[in-house]
């Protein structure tokens, strides 16, 4: 099993550097060409990306297979690297959750290489594009195996590099090139919390490895926990482009459509909701992390809903979602529901990197991103019509799609907390405790361990908070998505451009992702905590029905317009997403360019100068103490014969 895994993520690893080797060479070999369009069939690049990949998600499907026929926890250790104090254990961990992780992986890296292909044709840096998506499949993979901290922490790096580069896989279009920057500047602010909390969880644990600080994280100093929650909550407030962080993913949209729906919907913006539930122990036993978390998530699932309302760019309106979706599971785990955030995981992952896909095909056939230019595409384009509808339905969460099953599991979750989690104990003591361990990490007063994991650590009005938030969230998706679908595919045609659809890879590649998207909903049905439940589902389908019904009448008045005409004042603040990125830019941007400005003048005035004039006083003594170095032969013998005549004129009056 653990062999399984290991060569899951050695695989992608292999291939990102042999296409980067080998890829132009195979392509030639194969009789393509460099310089122009490469038939899919002739291209060695692709071959060298998609095969390895296509065999990764096999093995990952036999691993989670496995799994799931025999529930249990496999580890295997490769090596240890003793560092003179806390040691790091290199190896693999393999359980339930990291076995449906790494096969959804799998899965959108595949679909993401194959629709590359077709999408990316005649593309000059196409292998090294290829081999940088691989690059970063094999890190998340490590991401998702990985049994210590540190090697996770690694992998986690890796992604932020690869990020980079993809995003500005356009490098000579500035808005990239400034999108990429963004981006790593952004979430390394993140990754600097991050690496500090692991420092400090595994220094505290007097280890790195992941299980073993899952099973004592309610043993370590409550200080000790808490410090390391909250720093690994700055790490993943980065990578899953949560508020403040949030900012570099609506940006990044300026990369190729694929990187989105590869980077910022199914794999690397979830390696922060995935660790948090990896280490969920850690947060449960710090409870004013949890608190921190269920705030944020509110802050940015409502924030960034709202912010999708009234965008422009079809791109931009996903980016926004993403971020609104990852909160969403952010809450989840905030409330405890950990198995319905991980559920919200996947089929976010599916129905996501669909709408990614599918508007990858329209912006292709419109030449544009923006919303403004589509219309009536829906008789051109049945496939992407059919699969973004699945797509748009299963984000709004319109039942039986697979958003539908994970969305309400996670309210049920949030109404369970906040109307139940806050009851007293039958002695009397309140469920809701800031503090569930005392200063030297042992248990408050009067708590067993068995009473403890039935204590909600959440105070009882952030859940209440969470709740809310999650209700609003549902009905501003559905506002959102029903929006961006009538404007695409329903009205008059509003551009001059010929409707049809894309190549067969990439619209029968959306297609293929529209089933997972569909039905992926009924495999939660074996967990109790994850079936729908009657009150939470009714009251998701009413404000899914107001958030849909809105948007549908406005629209109708007149299809030609924009249905977030509507919003009226309140739309340029929706647009720009409540002046965040104004604000960074007035508070930091700004000053740092003026301190920036004034460090360049005290150089040239001062450092610079002092330099420059020392440099000249040097060349000023050299040129007096040349003078008497010359050249001049009778120079040097009347300075002889002077020096002879006053030496023996010194002798003669001193004897």
């Amino acid at each position: 099993m653990i062999v399984l895994a290991a060569l899951v993520a050695l695989l992608p690893f292999l291939a990102a550097f042999a296409g980067m080797l080998f890829g132009p060479s195979l392509t030639r070999l194969l009789g393509g060409r460099d310089d122009g369009p490469v038939p899919p069939g002739r291209n060695g690049s692709a071959l060298i990306a998609c095969a390895p990949i296509a065999l990764a998600a096999v093995l990952s499907a036999v691993v989670a297979y496995t799994v799931w026929r025999e529930p249990g926890e496999r580890t295997g250790m490769l090596t240890v690297i003793e560092t003179g104090s806390v040691p790091i254990r290199v190896g693999l961990q393999v359980d339930g959750l990291s076995a449906v992780v790494a096969l959804m992986v799998c899965c959108v890296a595949l679909a993401v290489q194959v629709y590359s292909v077709a999408y990316l044709k005649g593309d000059r840096r196409y292998s090294s594009y290829a081999a940088f998506v691989s690059l970063f499949t094999a890190a998340m993979l490590l991401v998702v195996y990985s049994g210590d901290l540190l090697v996770l922490y690694a992998g986690w790096e890796v992604m932020g590099i690869c990020s980079y580069f993809l995003i500005g896989h356009h490098w000579e279009d500035r808005a990239n090139s400034r999108a990429a920057v963004k981006a790593f500047l952004v979430t390394r602010l993140g990754d600097v919390g991050f690496l500090i909390g692991v420092i400090v969880l595994g220094a505290g644990a007097d280890t790195f490895e992941i299980r073993e600080i899952a099973r004592t994280a309610s043993d370590l100093p409550g200080a000790t926990v808490t410090a390391a929650a909250l720093l690994l909550l700055a790490g993943v407030a980065g990578k899953s482009a949560q508020f403040p962080l949030h900012t570099w993913l609506p940006d990044a949209m300026a990369g190729p459509t694929p990187i989105s729906a590869l980077i910022h919907a199914a794999t690397m913006v979830a390696a922060g909701i995935y660790v948090i539930a990896r280490v969920f122990p850690v947060f449960e036993a710090a409870p004013a992390a949890l608190a921190v978390l269920g705030i944020v998530a509110v802050i940015s699932m409502v924030g960034a809903a709202c912010a999708a309302l009234a965008q422009d760019d079809l791109k931009r309106v996903l980016a926004y979602s993403t971020i609104s979706q990852l909160a969403v599971m952010a809450a989840g785990l905030a409330v405890g529901g950990r198995s319905a955030a991980v559920f919200h995981l996947l089929t976010h992952g599916a129905f996501k990197a669909l709408l990614f896909l599918a508007a990858g095909c329209v912006i292709v056939v419109a030449g544009s991103n923006m919303l403004a230019h589509y219309g009536g595409l829906r008789h051109g384009m049945p496939i992407t019509f059919w699969s973004m509808t699945v797509g748009l339905a299963a984000l709004a969460g319109v039942p039986p799609l697979s958003g539908w099953f994970s969305k309400d599991s996670i309210i049920e979750a949030a109404q369970h907390a906040a109307l139940h989690g806050g009851e007293p104990l039958p002695d009397g003591r309140p469920r809701y405790a800031l503090v569930l361990t005392t200063h030297d990490g042992g248990l408050p007063p009067g708590f067993t361990m068995p009473e403890l994991a039935a204590v909600y650590s959440l105070p009882g009005w952030v859940a209440w908070l969470v709740y809310l938030g999650l209700l609003l969230t549902v009905a501003l998706t559905a506002a959102y998505a029903t929006r961006t679908w009538l404007m695409t595919f329903f009205g008059e045609p509003r551009g001059s451009y010929d409707i049809r659809e894309p190549s067969k890879i990439m619209s029968w590649t959306v297609a293929a992702l529209a089933v997972p998207a569909a039905i992926l909903g009924f495999f939660g049905l074996g967990a109790e905590e994850l079936r729908p439940h009657v009150g939470p589902a009714l009251l998701s389908i009413v404000l899914l029905a107001v958030g849909a019904g809105a948007a549908f009448l406005l629209w109708n008045r007149d299809p030609a317009l924009d249905p977030a005409r509507a919003l009226g004042s309140a739309r340029p603040v929706f647009a720009r997403a409540f002046f965040v990125d104004e604000f960074y830019d007035a508070v930091i941007v700004r000053p740092m360019k003026a301190v920036a400005r004034y460090v360049v003048a005290f150089d040239r005035s001062r450092v610079d100068a002092a330099v420059t004039g020392t440099g000249r006083g040097a060349l000023r003594v050299g040129e007096l103490l040349r003078v008497p170095q010359n050249g001049n032969a009778q120079s040097y013998l009347t300075g002889l014969l002077a020096g002879v005549v006053v030496i023996v004129a010194g002798v003669v009056i001193l004897l």
